[in-house]
């Protein structure tokens, strides 16, 4: 795997490191390597020297950089010479979406080369204005693939593929599409649309608008009530779609099962607290009514991938299924 060394003036590397944990999850192989003004260069590269001295892997290092041309990126450009080759490469401009984007990569590469061309491309793309009428035409976001067209564009009765969607996740998550699913979910999984599946926010239009815009560069994201999903399981003109499918709640899950979408594994991200429930991970909160919908989806032959984000480890159905009914039936 790719080691990272995110290298900055001041705090700004560590705070990105945290920030890119919280998204992400845990990393290992990644230091946080900060300049401070009582610092001259080569007291920064005593600290770059030994934060990749920490790490298991030495062969591939991706630094990601504040500046060009700061003492950061020339001490780090210095290293880089020294060493010949590429495969230790910087990246400057670091950011919140470059950080993750490369959290990602290196998931599947053994080349920090590579990573530091593909994070390129989605860094630039993160910078965007709201509203969008002032962002500078020249400024927009490279195109992308263009993904699965939409249905109303391909006549009735039309298969695709095989005629039949593919799910690469479908999800449980109070918060729907946000920064977890819309990064590390969406790169580990490879949907071509992301589907909100809910009767409420279906009917939100301001819930709506945001989860839309909050999609991922070549990523399409719908929100549908649940009788749509149920249609579009069924639909042979989206043969040829990934989705990732996303549910509010247990409930609407359910519904959705009994309409004939076909999900074999559900990942349970999180679900809120609220007056009633039961705190059983640090995620997952349950009252009666929930522990009721996730038997009834369990006894349907559905099986469970209890975590937050892909770097996390996954919790154990059954024992949180069971300490949930334990401090239910202590609150009565």
């Amino acid at each position: 795997m790719v080691s990272i060394v995110l290298a900055s003036h001041g705090r700004f590397s560590e705070g990105i490191k945290e920030s890119g944990q919280m998204i992400f999850g845990p990393q290992e192989d990644v230091e946080a390597v900060v300049l401070t003004p009582d610092m001259g260069p080569d007291d920064f590269r005593a600290k770059l020297l030994a934060a990749i001295d920490s790490f298991e892997s030495k062969e591939q290092v991706l630094f990601l950089v504040d500046l060009w041309g700061g003492t950061p990126f020339n001490q780090v450009s210095k290293l880089i010479e020294e060493r010949g080759g590429e495969d230790w490469v910087a990246v400057t401009g670091m950011s919140l979406p470059m950080v993750v984007s490369a959290y990602g990569e290196r998931m599947g590469c053994d080349s920090a080369k590579e990573v530091a061309q593909t994070i390129f491309s989605e860094a630039k793309g993160g910078v965007r204005v709201k509203p969008e009428s002032c962002e500078p035409a020249d400024a927009a976001p490279a195109a992308v693939a263009a993904p699965a067209a939409p249905v109303g564009a391909i006549p009735e009765g039309t298969v695709l593929g095989d005629g039949h969607i593919k799910i690469v996740l479908a999800r449980v998550d109070t918060r729907l599409l946000h920064g977890q699913v819309a990064t590390t979910w969406t790169k580990m999984t490879g949907p071509d649309r992301i589907i909100v599946c809910s009767d409420a926010v279906a009917h939100d239009d301001l819930r709506k608008s945001m989860i839309e815009q909050a999609a991922p560069p070549g990523v399409k994201a719908h929100v549908v009530p649940i009788s749509k999903i149920i249609e579009v399981a069924k639909d042979p003109r989206f043969g040829d779609t990934k989705a990732m499918l996303l549910f509010e709640t247990p409930q609407d899950l359910l519904r959705a099962l009994e309409g004939g979408v076909d999900i074999k594994q559900v990942n349970l991200g999180s679900m809120a607290h609220s007056l009633g429930k039961v705190v059983v991970t640090n995620a997952i909160a349950m009252g009666p009514d929930d522990v009721k919908t996730l038997e009834a989806i369990a006894a349907r032959g559905v099986t469970f991938d209890v975590r937050k984000v892909p770097a996390d480890s996954s919790e154990p159905f059954d024992a949180i299924m069971s300490k949930a009914k334990s401090e239910l039936a202590a609150q009565k």
